[in-house]
């Protein structure tokens, strides 16, 4: 497998496969799978960095880092439920950009593409399909709405992954938010570190510290394997430079759908002075249902990491409601009012870790 990957010429300059036929060369997928996967690969786009491909093993049917990334036929049939904007972006979108969901903060769009295309990515429908960087005037007028708005605390860069805009470019937006004074926090959603660690050099933090606000890094991982040596090394520039980071995670059939390995990932994430943050669970996109656990798989999932790890390592376990009403919390609930006789509620009933019912007074 080795001597076939040194020996290949791929087509992007910067090692990245692209097409099912460079799968193939490098043994990721068989040859008589090609045919099979152009179509997905066409639907919806395909970025497989060298960072990524060091970590699949071709030869496991079920390595979790391929499914993550490798095309699959699945993908191009859409079951009931699925939509194209899953989370309704484009429901609370004023301007072009800007997803203004919350009261106190909005999303700010930078670009439609990344450095890896996730296969069950909530935004397959405009991700990586050509857009690019967002042009100068829309970028104008999302700012323009930011700074109308004395209520957002708060902007969140995503995309597309925004770290794979140029230092100068991201310099240029964090300088301009750096005159919005309401404005106190500049948040970066990214796979950057785990995709292409040596990205994350000092030009890329000392653009985002332009902005003179306290500003946070999510990091999106989904199994322990993405936090090699070189990907914890690029967390740790972002930290020891004073950005704190969270870590985001999918809940995935194949992927992390075991308490073991979300053990270890939720582990390796505090290892690395990244706090868990959100555990998702997986969104309504088209061609995702493959990868789509029941809520009830998710709690029990949830619920075995109470206990079996530090409090350090929970995640909070989500879903962003269809139709852009937010993420909410849909752990298990562990209080239960207890009746007396009467039918009164004379006491609360906590269930711990281990599963046991404890009595509570109810004030």
């Amino acid at each position: 497998m080795g001597t076939r990957r040194r020996h290949l010429v791929v087509s992007a300059t910067d090692g990245t496969l692209r097409r099912p036929v460079e799968l193939a060369a490098f043994g990721l997928i068989p040859t008589e799978r090609i045919a099979e996967l152009e179509p997905v690969s066409k639907r919806y786009a395909l970025a497989l960095p060298p960072a990524l491909v060091r970590l699949i093993d071709p030869a496991d049917p079920e390595d979790p880092i391929a499914r993550q990334f490798l095309p699959d036929s699945n993908e191009l049939e859409n079951t009931p439920g699925e939509i194209a904007d899953p989370i309704g972006d484009n429901v609370y979108s004023p301007v072009e950009a800007i997803v203004h969901r919350y009261p106190d903060r909005v999303l700010l769009k930078l670009l439609a593409t990344c450095p890896v295309y996730c296969r069950f990515c909530f935004r397959r429908e405009t991700v990586g399909q050509g857009k690019g960087v967002l042009s100068s005037e829309a970028l104008d007028r999302a700012l323009a709405y930011i700074a109308a708005h004395s209520d957002i605390w708060e902007v969140i860069l995503t995309g597309g992954d925004p770290l794979a805009l140029s230092p100068r470019r991201l310099e240029a937006v964090a300088r301009r938010l750096a005159g919005v004074a309401h404005v106190k926090i500049l948040r970066i959603h990214t796979r950057m570190p785990v995709a292409v660690p040596e990205r994350i050099d000092a030009a890329l933090i000392a653009a985002l510290q332009a902005s003179g606000k306290s500003v946070y890094v999510a990091l999106h991982a989904n199994h322990p394997r993405e936090l090699t040596q070189a990907a914890r090394m690029a967390c740790a520039r972002f930290i020891d430079a004073g950005i704190p980071m969270l870590g985001q995670t999918v809940l995935l059939r194949g992927v992390n759908d075991n308490a073991e390995t979300l053990a270890a990932l939720m582990r390796a994430f505090v290892e690395t002075r990244i706090k868990p943050y959100y555990l998702h669970h997986p969104d309504l996109a088209p061609g995702t249902a493959h990868f789509r656990l029941s809520i009830e798989e998710g709690q029990t999932l949830a619920a075995a990491l109470l206990g079996r790890i530090s409090g350090l390592c929970q995640p909070t376990y989500v879903l962003d409601i269809p139709g852009g009403f937010g993420k909410t919390p849909i752990g298990r609930n562990r209080v239960r009012l207890g009746k007396a006789d009467t039918g009164e509620a004379d006491s609360h009933e906590i269930e711990d870790w281990r599963g046991i019912v404890h009595a509570y007074p109810p004030a």
